[in-house]
C-alpha cells in the first residue's frame, strides 16, 4: 500500500468501524474512539457498497459499485474535510415485486471518506454509468509528497 493512499475511511475493508483493522495512517485517517462507536451505530442502518479506490499521480478515484440507481438520487458532498457519497430512493419500486432470490438491491447507503486536507475539495468531481459510481479527488500537491527512500546503513 502507498504512503499517502486514500484507502483508509470510516468503515475499513472488514466492514468494521476502525477495529482490528490494518490499514493505519497514510493519506486519508481514521477517526478512532468516541467519534467511531456513534458512526458505527449510524451506519449500520444502510447498505454496504463496494468501493474501489485508485491512485495516479495527480488524482484519487473512487469507483463505488451500486448497480441499478436513479442518477438523480444520488448526492457526493464536501463537508468538514470528509467526502459523502449518499444514495436516497424517493419510493420503493420493488416493494410490490415478489422475488424468489435477490442477491443485490438500489436502497439506500451512505458511505464517507476523510480527505484529511489531501484532495482539492473545490475539483471534486462525479459520473455515474453502467453501475459505477466515479468520484475523481484532485491531489493537493501542498499535501501529498512523493515517498523517499531511505538508506538502511
Amino acid at each position: 500500500m502507498k504512503n499517502n493512499t486514500m484507502y483508509n475511511e470510516y468503515r475499513c475493508h472488514n466492514g468494521k468501524m476502525n477495529r482490528g483493522c490494518a490499514a493505519r495512517g497514510g493519506g486519508f485517517g481514521h477517526h478512532h474512539g468516541r467519534f467511531a462507536r456513534h458512526a458505527e451505530q449510524f451506519f449500520s442502518r444502510f447498505r454496504n457498497v463496494a468501493a474501489n479506490i485508485e491512485e495516479t499521480e495527480e488524482f484519487f478515484v473512487i469507483h463505488l459499485f451500486a448497480p441499478a440507481l436513479i442518477k438523480e438520487h444520488l448526492k457526493v458532498i464536501t463537508k468538514d474535510d470528509v467526502l459523502t457519497i449518499t444514495y436516497t430512493p424517493k419510493e420503493e419500486a420493488d416493494t410490490d415485486k415478489k422475488f424468489s432470490r435477490r442477491e443485490y438491491s438500489n436502497g439506500a447507503f451512505e458511505r464517507a471518506f476523510a480527505l484529511n486536507g489531501k484532495v482539492l475539495s473545490e475539483n471534486i468531481s462525479a459520473s455515474y454509468a453502467d453501475g459505477i459510481l466515479k468520484v475523481t479527488l484532485p491531489k493537493n500537491p501542498e499535501t501529498n509528497k512523493p515517498a523517499v527512500d531511505i538508506a538502511v546503513n
